[in-house]
């Protein structure tokens, strides 16, 4: 099948898994304006379970909700119309598609990596006091609804992959490109606007990488990209732990601190998001992957500060008190260490500092998050005495 008729399939609707009679006729409503907020509520009434969703989000700490509600309207009043419709189309998008691993792909996987991009995008929203942070959750969440279209109509009938890996999104895109002549993105653009998404959601499936951390990209497509960053920090075991702090400077000036609140609200909130999209979650393994992760860059920075242990040398090494002034060699090593280890150190450092406040003293992360800290403290002491000896 060419590019060019895959998506004219999918813009005339043909080969797309079917939506829920609910979710059409929210699609309908769309393009409506008209519609009010009793036929909205009258309209997602005739879904229970999907009703019992969307009060539990309007009810919950997600839409800073003070007092409870049980009626639909209200819930659309409190989240706004266009907001609620929305996120009732995505929830019903979500219901659209199965669970489990079906092949090479795992959906509960993509789910997950998905909903946590969706919670730190809004978490970053909410941040740099810019854009609709509930409705930048929304659209991030289906981001990348493109790829199980694709899946389902191209990749699932190709007995040749035996696995798929969601991350880099970069070079998943760059392979599908190379194999079937389009990517998810292509046809994620497509599916959305067949399902009358906001243009400025439909057009932002195709900024990523590079270009959507340009100065002129659209904030969207700048906020999901970032976000993509940190989850590839819980989600994957490669990624470095304090790049995606350096990069959220640079692009929205996000200090350290920021970004320890935004991680740290994702985690408070992840489980009960993900038990309204009936989404399978443990929170705590994901908090301990990120800890290890930490760790990991903890150990790095103190094999780096231990290489000079002497086995290689035949004089005895100097200390950092007899050094001042002495070595101009030696110093502008030190000071080559501190700078490249102080990022990532204080990255670490921060985020421990901040997690063991967050969460019970007897929890088992609280306890990793004191060990973590407490090595954090023994080598910011050790940097110290570095910036000591520099002159």
């Amino acid at each position: 099948m060419k590019p060019e008729d895959l998506i004219k399939k999918i813009e005339s609707g043909y080969s797309l898994p079917p939506l829920s009679p609910v979710a059409m006729k929210l699609i309908e409503m769309a393009l409506d304006d008209s519609c009010t907020a009793d036929k909205l509520a009258s309209t997602i009434s005739n879904d229970p379970s999907l009703t019992v969703r969307v009060l539990r989000i309007a009810n919950s700490a997600f839409f800073h909700s003070s007092k409870p509600t049980t009626s639909l309207r209200q819930a659309i009043v409190r989240m706004g119309f266009q907001r609620l419709r929305i996120m009732a189309l995505s929830l019903s998008l979500r219901e659209t598609f199965p669970m489990g691993t079906i092949g090479p792909f795992d959906y509960e996987q993509f789910w997950k990596i998905s909903l946590y991009k969706a919670l730190i995008s809004k978490c970053i929203s909410e941040q740099i006091g810019e854009g609709s942070p509930d409705e930048i959750f929304i659209s991030a969440l289906i981001m990348e609804i493109g790829f199980l279209i694709l899946f389902d109509i191209m990749i699932k009938p190709d007995s040749e992959i035996a696995i798929i890996t969601l991350e880099p999104l970069e070079d998943l895109l760059k392979w599908e490109k190379g194999r079937y002549g389009i990517d998810h993105r292509q046809v994620g653009e497509a599916a959305l606007k067949c399902w009358q998404f906001p243009q400025s959601i439909a057009q932002s499936q195709l900024i990523y990488g590079e270009a959507a951390l340009s100065e002129d990209a659209p904030l969207l497509a700048k906020i999901y990209e970032l976000a993509g960053k940190f989850s590839r920090l819980i989600l994957h075991e490669s990624t470095s732990f304090h790049d995606p702090f350096i990069e959220a400077e640079r692009i929205f000036g996000l200090r350290r601190e920021a970004i320890n609140d935004i991680l740290i609200e994702t985690f408070d909130k992840v489980q009960y998001i993900a038990k309204s999209l009936n989404l399978a979650l443990n929170k705590e393994m994901d908090l301990l992957e990120i800890m290890e992760k930490a760790n990991k860059t903890l150990s790095d920075i103190s094999e780096r500060m231990s290489n000079f242990d002497g086995r290689n040398y035949k004089e005895r090494l100097p200390s950092f008190e007899s050094l001042n002034g002495k070595n101009e060699v030696v110093q502008y090593t030190l000071q080559a260490v501190a700078h490249e280890i102080r990022n990532p150190l204080l990255a670490v450092g921060g985020f421990a500092r901040k997690l063991a406040e967050s969460l019970d003293l007897d929890a088992k992360g609280s306890q990793y998050a004191n060990i973590i800290l407490e090595e954090a403290k023994r080598l910011e002491k050790a940097i110290s005495k570095m910036n000591n000896t520099i002159v």
